[in-house]
């Protein structure tokens, strides 16, 4: 089960090397995108359109490899109209599923204090306060709105990142509830893999690799309470394959930042 399909390109791969897919993303767009992508493919590619925490109830059986390439996609952020990138100017949406509150609804829905906490919490920024309160005050509604009044407030100065980031990822993040689906799909893990079946995520913020490290890290046994005798109290039910987790070499400024952690099931 890839439950990011996006544009299909890790399907694709997988399809390709025999296996028989089932590709899941909650963006209609990217499914028919995927879709026609894949139709090469017949039957060992089923699409199905569900989030992180639906997608378990609709795998039928265990499967040999669950696969999350986390965050937005590169479609996502390059298509203006989506709301995304503040590369562009567009309406403030942010929704991947493209249904329920858009980033400016929420803005507009939430106080200065639960909108600080929001910027803090899952965008990881120290100005959360002051930004919120200008958020408040101005109620941006467009992605560039949005921009030039972060970057009023903290000039860039010569950074190579732009002020905005962060303030992005956490209205992104509060959203789709990004951070609550995982948690989801990582509790279900151990239901959805046959004994030797492996999940693989790639996570490129530390919000979610800390999730994911410490689930995997639970499931094998690390770290939990022990015995007397030294042995877990919770019997282990796989092992990590790469304990520390993987990173790339890739210069693309969209991978540099992706880890990839790895549990099998035994």
């Amino acid at each position: 089960m890839d439950c990011t399909l996006g544009w299909g390109g890790h399907s694709e791969a997988l399809l390709e090397a025999g296996a028989s897919v089932i590709g899941v993303d909650r963006d209609p767009d990217a499914l028919e995108a995927a879709s026609a992508r894949l139709v090469r493919f017949g039957d060992r590619f089923t699409p199905l359109l569900a989030t992180f925490s639906t997608s378990p109830r609709l795998i039928g059986e265990p499967v040999d490899g669950v696969f999350a390439d986390l965050g937005v996609s590169s479609p996502q952020l390059d298509r203006p109209e989506r709301g995304f990138s503040f590369r562009f100017d567009a309406p403030l949406d942010m929704r991947m599923s493209q249904e329920g509150e858009t980033a400016a609804e929420l803005i507009e829905r939430l106080g200065v204090s639960d909108l600080a906490r929001v910027l803090r919490n899952y965008g990881e920024d120290n100005r959360a306060l002051p930004f919120a309160k200008a958020m408040k005050r101005e109620l941006p509604k467009t992605t560039r709105q949005l921009a030039e009044l972060i970057e009023r407030m903290a000039p860039r100065k010569g950074k190579k990142t732009h002020p905005a980031t962060k303030v992005f990822q956490g209205l992104r993040i509060a959203v789709n509830d990004e951070l609550g689906e995982l948690e989801a799909l990582l509790a279900a893990l151990p239901d959805m893999l046959v004994v030797g079946g492996r999940a693989a995520i790639i996570s490129f913020h530390s919000l979610e690799d800390r999730l994911v490290k410490r689930r995997f890290r639970e499931l094998s046994g690390v770290g939990t309470e022990r015995d007397a005798y030294g042995h877990p109290v919770t019997p282990p039910l796989g092992r990590l394959v790469h304990p520390k987790g993987l990173t790339t070499s890739d210069d693309n400024p969209r991978a540099r930042s992706a880890r990839l952690r790895v549990w099998e099931k035994t």
